[in-house]
């Protein structure tokens, strides 16, 4: 699809379109940031876990033997290669066991996905008391680190399906 013809407002109601569309196929959740819901529903797909409802504190999906999953997507492009997720917090909480990172190229298609024990998490996030909550950049590289499981072909299958 060529989009150099369409105007600004042309293209943000066909986002808009877009959005109600995957909403309503139940790829995203919400109207919000469809990299989040997105990676949300593959994750659970790709884990047979059950999403949680609504906006619950610390976790975003709950396996089949009541492991608490947190799920964080980064899409990175040519202007932003960043590869830190949003904020974690309340860590010493323990409000999760594992955090599912995806991370995807500028098309939305899967490049790596680290499936994180909360305690390396906490050994490999820094926390910043500007925002009261940890930080961790989601480089390749973690897939090496103890306990880190590279889930990668598991969540490209449930991309597929």
């Amino acid at each position: 699809m060529d989009t150099d013809e369409l105007t600004d407002r042309q293209l943000l109601d066909l986002h808009c379109l877009v959005m109600e569309a995957l909403r309503q196929r139940g790829v995203v959740r919400s109207s919000n940031n469809p990299v989040a819901d997105y990676t949300e529903t593959l994750v659970a797909r790709a884990l047979n876990a059950k999403l949680a409802v609504g906006s619950q504190a610390g976790f975003d999906a709950v396996g089949q033997d009541g492991t608490r999953y947190q799920i964080k997507g980064r899409r990175l492009t040519a202007t932003n290669r960043s590869t830190q997720l949003s904020a974690l917090r309340n860590l010493a909480s323990d409000p999760f066991d594992h955090l599912a990172a995806v991370v995807y190229n500028s098309s939305l298609k899967v490049e790596y996905v680290a499936l994180i024990p909360l305690d390396v998490v906490k050994r490999v996030g820094r926390y910043n008391s500007h925002t009261n909550a940890h930080t961790l950049h989601v480089r390749r590289s973690l897939l090496n680190e103890p306990g880190v499981v590279d889930i990668t072909m598991q969540i490209v299958k449930a991309m597929d399906a």
